[in-house]
Protein backbone atom coordinates (compact mmCIF):
# COMPACT_ATOMS: atom_id res chain seq x y z
CA UNK A 1 0.00 0.00 0.00
CA UNK A 2 1.39 3.62 -0.59
CA UNK A 3 2.67 5.25 2.25
CA UNK A 4 -0.01 7.97 2.63
CA UNK A 5 -2.79 5.46 2.67
CA UNK A 6 -0.81 4.03 5.84
CA UNK A 7 -0.80 6.92 7.30
CA UNK A 8 -4.59 7.93 6.83
CA UNK A 9 -5.73 4.76 8.21
CA UNK A 10 -2.85 4.87 11.51
CA UNK A 11 -4.46 8.33 11.73
CA UNK A 12 -8.17 7.30 11.58
CA UNK A 13 -6.98 4.08 14.22
CA UNK A 14 -6.12 6.53 16.61
CA UNK A 15 -8.89 9.06 16.09
CA UNK A 16 -11.16 5.71 16.35
CA UNK A 17 -9.72 5.01 19.79
CA UNK A 18 -9.14 8.29 21.37
CA UNK A 19 -13.35 8.51 20.35
CA UNK A 20 -13.90 5.10 21.46
CA UNK A 21 -11.58 3.22 23.77
CA UNK A 22 -8.77 0.23 22.78
CA UNK A 23 -12.06 -1.84 21.96
CA UNK A 24 -13.27 0.25 18.80
CA UNK A 25 -14.04 -1.93 15.67
CA UNK A 26 -13.39 -0.74 12.26
CA UNK A 27 -14.36 -1.41 8.80
CA UNK A 28 -12.06 -0.19 5.58
CA UNK A 29 -15.03 2.06 4.86
CA UNK A 30 -14.18 4.21 7.90
CA UNK A 31 -10.92 5.09 5.84
CA UNK A 32 -12.85 7.45 3.52
CA UNK A 33 -15.70 9.31 2.82
CA UNK A 34 -19.40 8.23 2.32
CA UNK A 35 -19.21 8.78 -1.65
CA UNK A 36 -16.65 6.89 -3.68
CA UNK A 37 -14.40 9.65 -4.85
CA UNK A 38 -11.27 7.99 -5.30
CA UNK A 39 -12.06 4.13 -6.46
CA UNK A 40 -8.32 3.12 -6.88
CA UNK A 41 -7.41 4.27 -3.44
CA UNK A 42 -10.42 2.23 -2.31
CA UNK A 43 -10.20 -0.61 -3.87
CA UNK A 44 -6.17 -0.65 -2.67
CA UNK A 45 -7.21 -0.70 0.75
CA UNK A 46 -10.15 -2.96 0.64
CA UNK A 47 -7.51 -5.76 -1.23
CA UNK A 48 -5.59 -5.62 1.51
CA UNK A 49 -8.07 -5.66 4.38
CA UNK A 50 -9.84 -8.17 2.31
CA UNK A 51 -7.10 -10.61 0.21
CA UNK A 52 -3.91 -9.53 2.06
CA UNK A 53 -5.18 -9.69 5.43
CA UNK A 54 -8.28 -11.61 5.61
CA UNK A 55 -10.05 -9.33 8.14
CA UNK A 56 -13.57 -10.15 8.91
CA UNK A 57 -15.57 -7.08 7.93
CA UNK A 58 -14.89 -5.21 11.57
CA UNK A 59 -11.74 -5.85 13.32
CA UNK A 60 -10.29 -4.03 16.23
CA UNK A 61 -8.41 -0.62 15.95
CA UNK A 62 -5.57 -1.44 17.78
CA UNK A 63 -5.16 -4.65 15.63
CA UNK A 64 -5.18 -2.53 12.64
CA UNK A 65 -3.21 -0.23 13.57
CA UNK A 66 -0.46 -2.38 14.58
CA UNK A 67 0.02 -4.12 11.79
CA UNK A 68 0.19 -0.98 9.65
CA UNK A 69 3.07 0.52 11.82
CA UNK A 70 4.93 -2.34 10.23
CA UNK A 71 4.47 -1.36 7.35
CA UNK A 72 5.84 2.49 7.54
Amino acid sequence: MRRALIEKMIAVCDSKIAQKGPQVGLSFYAFFANKNDDPALLMEAATWWIMAQRFDHFEKAVKIKQILEQLR
